[in-house]
């Protein structure tokens, strides 16, 4: 019922299929589950199966897995954590699923030059207990706990971007498996440099369309020295949307800031066993100093009272400030839990930050009129917020109604000089907002893709049509 349906496939032949047992042995799988595990995703895109599922255990197995696919013509998808939610991973022509989970290894860490090189299979959390005792930090958090090399993919970015960026500014070089076989890295680990095309940023983003990464080298950053975590409700969506406005136009370092709309936190509250005032509520996280901070908190308490807040509540012990984050986290699934038996239709936009208030404010506006339960929550500090939708996955007029508020959400986001997706990536959800946002520039990344995977192979069917 989601979106259109796949194109009509064969079989994988025998013979290739025999080759795969040959080199793979155990690591080939066509169980019914496994291949339901790769063809499912997180949001309400339809089930599409791979053929076959094959465990990568190093960039040599994937070489051998590339050659013998594209040698056949057969199609194949990079498998992850399976956590986004823009059907990133669907397998839409069948074929090969390879999952990278298995190349979990922390290849090196240099904290000297704050910088370490992981497998693609490597997850975030994995990450930093292993960095804990290096005093070093990698910052980038999605909210799932997704594989780095998943995130390089999506370009993911989260709660901390505000301060730390996104994927495109963590990632200093790729270790990617092309569609003709080979093996390139795409820089050294020198923090600048001007040696030809960046093909770095190239391939951060591409939803594997372009190369299959197989390691990741990172930037990683000092945990601070204090870190404290509050938050605060307020009596207007525009109040709160506001207040972060400013303290970012002030000048304040924010590390977190995340906004929940009263519905979203009335479905934390229920899934998560917290007791926030069922308000628009700011959860923010503060980095520094002990100085730093209680400056940093004096300001933003300063703004947020003129804006309609109220105390701030404080969780500065490290097992309150995770039970806070962690709340934060599953706030996808707390909203599609709001009505039982939904599915999740999870957007996402990003605006100049000058725009936001309005932007948000239009949106909880058509919200308010929907028929389904809804939510908003985001982290704002960079002008990007998410609406969740609780959809009954039966329902054709439910659907038409979603695509139709999502489409007012996207067209008002353009209109503001912002973008289809701040952080979800564009997979199979938002083609057409693609080139209604960039133009005539997707014909140049159509021809990227030609050039590079002429065959069309690798994770066909995603970002744009051929």
């Amino acid at each position: 019922m989601h979106g259109a349906l796949p194109p009509p496939r064969t079989p994988l032949d025998p013979a290739f299929l025999e080759r795969l047992r040959e080199r793979f042995g155990r690591d080939l799988h066509q169980s019914a589950s496994m291949l339901h595990q790769h063809g499912a995703n997180e949001a309400h895109f339809d089930v599409v199966l791979p053929d076959a599922v094959v465990f990568a255990r190093s960039t040599e197995d994937v070489v051998d897995l590339v050659k013998l696919c594209v040698a056949a013509g057969v199609p194949i998808v990079p498998f992850g954590a399976g956590t986004s939610i823009e059907g990133n991973a669907v397998p839409v022509r069948g074929g090969v699923s390879v999952n990278l989970g298995e190349m979990n290894q922390i290849v090196a860490v240099s904290p000297e030059d704050f910088d370490c090189t992981v497998q693609a299979g490597c997850r975030r959390e994995q990450l930093n207990e292993h960095l804990r005792d290096t005093g070093l930090f990698f910052p980038i958090d999605p909210g799932a706990n997704a594989t780095i090399g998943g995130m390089a993919s999506t370009r993911a970015s989260g709660t901390n971007a505000v301060r730390y960026g996104t994927m495109r500014e963590a990632v200093l070089s790729l270790k990617v498996v092309t569609p003709d076989g080979k093996v390139i890295t795409t820089a050294r680990r020198a923090r600048k440099s001007a040696a030809g095309y960046d093909l770095t940023r190239l391939y951060v983003g591409s939803e594997g369309t372009l190369g299959i990464i197989t390691e990741v080298t990172l930037r990683l950053h000092p945990i601070p020295e204090t870190i404290s975590a509050a938050v605060c409700g307020f009596e207007t969506l525009e109040g709160a949307v506001t207040t972060v406005v400013q303290s970012i136009q002030s000048g304040v370092p924010l590390a977190r800031v995340e906004i929940l709309d009263d519905m979203q936190i009335r479905a934390v509250n229920a899934w998560s066993k917290l007791a926030l005032p069922e308000v628009t509520t700011l959860f923010f996280e503060f980095h520094g100093s002990p100085g730093s901070v209680a400056e940093q908190v004096e300001i933003v308490g300063m703004l947020a009272a003129e804006n309609g807040g109220g105390e701030f509540a404080w969780s500065n012990l490290p097992e309150e400030r995770a039970k806070l984050w962690k709340a934060r986290h599953e706030a996808y699934y707390a909203a599609v839990a709001l009505r039982p038996g939904a599915v999740g239709w999870a957007t996402d936009v990003c605006v100049p930050i000058s725009r936001l208030p309005e932007c948000i404010t239009e949106t909880k506006r058509d919200l308010a009129a929907a028929s389904l339960p809804a939510t908003i929550l985001g982290h704002v500090g960079d002008g990007n917020f998410h609406v969740i939708f609780a959809m009954d996955p039966d329902s054709a007029e439910e659907q038409a109604e979603v695509q139709a508020i999502n489409a007012r959400l996207v067209a008002r986001a353009l209109a503001m000089d912002g973008t289809c997706t701040g952080e979800h990536g564009i997979g199979l959800g938002k083609q057409d907002w693609l080139v209604e946002e960039l133009g005539d520039a997707v014909d140049v990344m159509r021809v990227l893709k030609r050039a590079l995977d002429p065959r069309d192979l690798f994770n066909p069917g995603k970002i744009f049509a051929l």
